[in-house]
């Protein structure tokens, strides 16, 4: 979405915004003061450096190239895990049985790791991928779920998401 309308959502108090392109999110931080940006797309190792300073959370580290990257340019921000919940190949995220493995690289590495995130397949039902990212949180003793956008954020709340990406509902969809 463009810094505008993102500053009139800032201007009528949301403060913590997504953003799943590197370039945008390094353009509207530098334009917009007074937000948390989280970094909700996937991320290239490359980017890693200039969004280390203004990335208030990372949504979508799914790799481990990319632990090693955030570990070796210091990222003190929290991370979430990615999982590829419905084993799809044109999605990023580790697959479920990647999941412990991934987990012990970041702690290793000293990141804090606050929770996990998914986004199910399309055209199904969400519920059970939520309820296994829930199920898989709980065994690693992670409290942020980040799952559910604007077309299925009512089946993540109710599947204990503590974290909804819904900008498509706020500021409508992506022009293309």
């Amino acid at each position: 979405m463009p810094a505008g309308a993102v500053r009139l959502a800032h201007d009528a108090g949301l403060r913590v915004f997504g953003e799943n392109r590197a370039q945008e999110l390094l353009a509207k931080s530098a334009e917009i003061a007074g937000c948390e940006w989280h970094m909700i797309g996937r991320v290239q190792t490359n980017k890693v450096r200039a969004l280390a300073r203004v990335v208030g959370m990372w949504h979508s580290v799914d790799r481990s190239v990319l632990v090693d990257e955030l570990a070796r340019r210091g990222v003190t921000a929290p991370v979430l895990l990615e999982v590829n919940v419905g084993d799809e190949p044109n999605k990023g995220g580790c697959a479920r049985a990647e999941l412990p493995r991934l987990l012990d690289q970041a702690r290793d590495h000293g990141l804090t790791v606050r929770g996990l995130m998914a986004v199910p397949p399309i055209g199904a039902d969400p519920r059970p991928h939520f309820a296994w990212l829930h199920e898989a949180a709980d065994r690693h003793e992670l409290p942020e779920l980040s799952m559910g956008m604007s077309g299925d954020f009512e089946a993540a709340i109710e599947c204990g998401a503590t974290i909804v990406r819904v900008g498509t509902a706020i500021f409508g969809a992506r022009n293309t």
